[in-house]
């Protein structure tokens, strides 16, 4: 009897230990995913690389509401570079985008109906308080109509490489707000997106025209009509939320989106981009931001992972046909810096790919090569742990390029390659037949 109970509370300790142990283990990766957050949807990005660190439900489809102002901040930048409009032209308001501009609980700065505004005082509008009728006018000053506008939105998401996404009207708005004239789509629909595709909108706005932060950056607009506008990103400077970096970007709020925003900081040279998607309230989308801000800052920093010139080991050269030599060294382009979590910058792998259009049906190069000619790519990749990858590719990678020159062999070096593997394949066959008869 006694033996049985010692048998039975060996068995009992070990069962208590284990489950401790898988009791613990999901708590830590709670922790680790979704960082106590409220929103439905997030994601962290470096505001230069695009590596991300961190992400929640980034690939689920949500609706966007305003943040949808970021694309048509994109396509009014772009215009001006083309020179197709300019920050002084000015834009006469018609009766309908007046009447938007009045109705009753939206975002907007009244427009008085055939008064003239310059390109310059509507994207204030639209980019610092949100203005959906300034939106409006800009999307019938580029297009003609705001529905070929929204069609010009949609092929400009497909062109930046988003992936999930449909645009029904510029502003962002459910079309039901839209006094009856909206542009696309079903008569209660909205703008939709992911997180991951909205991330990468902000990544190319504000890379492709820095100058956006110009303006998403004003804390306090003061318009024509003597009244100052405060920023609904209240994380901006002297607001509420006011967060030590923070330039931009874009909130949005519906019934149906909930309330959401892109975050821009940038702290000691490091610029991040965090998006939070519907959240229930005006504070706790901020609140999220924070949190993803503050993990992105305590958690991770810049790190040489790979240096310029570098040699993989086990691929430090690459075979050659036709050249002077048999082979060719090969070497990383430059470094890559990625984000690394504290205390992991050595646990990355290395891979070699070579350019399967470089290579032979032997799967080897051919002469000639120039040195600093691209062979193919180094690939690095975290040892463990998650990678997410970045926001416009599966993995960290750098050219594979030719540290030397080989020039291609002259004809008669060629010939006698030939006779001799001729005649070392003869060799070889007498030889074996000659080992066969003894």
């Amino acid at each position: 009897m006694k033996k049985i109970s010692k048998i039975t509370l060996v068995f009992t300790f070990v069962f208590v230990l284990v489950m401790s142990q898988f009791a613990y283990q999901p708590q830590k990766a709670q922790a680790e995913t979704d960082l106590g957050l409220k929103a439905e949807a997030a994601i962290i990005i470096d505001g230069v690389t695009g590596q991300i660190v961190y992400e929640k439900n980034a690939d689920k489809v949500l609706g966007i509401a305003s943040m949808s102002k970021m694309m048509t901040e994109y396509i009014i930048m772009e215009a001006i570079k083309n020179g197709k409009i300019t920050w002084d032209q000015k834009v006469k308001i018609n009766k309908y985008v007046h009447d938007l501009s009045k109705a009753p609980n939206l975002s907007n700065i009244g427009l008085t109906e055939g008064e003239d505004y310059t390109v310059k005082e509507l994207y204030q509008a639209m980019a610092v308080y949100s203005g959906n009728a300034a939106t409006v006018a800009l999307a019938q000053l580029i297009s003609g109509s705001e529905k070929n506008f929204v069609k010009l939105m949609n092929e400009k998401a497909g062109k930046l490489g988003l992936k999930h996404y449909k645009f029904v009207n510029a502003s962002g708005l459910n079309n039901s707000d839209l006094l009856g004239e909206y542009p696309t789509g079903k008569a209660d629909e909205e703008n939709v997106m992911t997180a991951k595709d909205t991330a990468l909108l902000a990544y190319r706005l504000i890379n492709d025209y820095p100058e956006v932060l110009d303006y998403a950056s004003i804390s306090k607009l003061k318009f024509r009509d003597g009244k100052e506008y405060s920023n609904f990103n209240w994380m901006l400077p002297g607001l509420i939320f006011e967060y030590e970096g923070v330039d931009g970007l874009k909130t949005g709020s519906t019934d149906y989106a909930g309330y959401a925003h892109t975050g821009t900081v940038i702290r000691d040279g490091q610029r991040y981009i965090t998006v939070v998607m519907k959240s229930t309230t005006k504070n706790e989308r901020f609140a999220d931001s924070t949190k993803l801000m503050n993990y992105a800052y305590s958690t991770f920093k810049k790190e040489k992972v790979l240096p310029a010139n570098y040699e993989v080991k086990g691929n430090k050269s690459l075979a050659v046909v036709k050249g002077k030599e048999d082979s060719i060294k090969v070497q990383s382009k430059k470094a890559i810096e990625m984000l690394v979590e504290n205390g992991e910058k050595d646990q990355y792998n290395t891979k070699v790919v070579v350019d399967k259009s470089k290579l032979n049906k032997d799967g080897k190069l051919t002469a000639p090569i120039k040195k600093g000619e691209k062979l193919g790519y180094i690939a690095v990749t975290p040892k463990q742990g998650e990678d997410y990858g970045f926001i416009n590719s599966d993995i960290a990678k750098v050219d594979l390029v030719a540290a030397e020159t080989v020039d291609k062999a002259n004809w008669f070096v060629l010939s006698m390659r030939a006779i001799g593997g001729f005649f070392g394949d003869v060799w070889s066959s007498v030889a074996s037949t000659v080992k066969g008869w003894f």
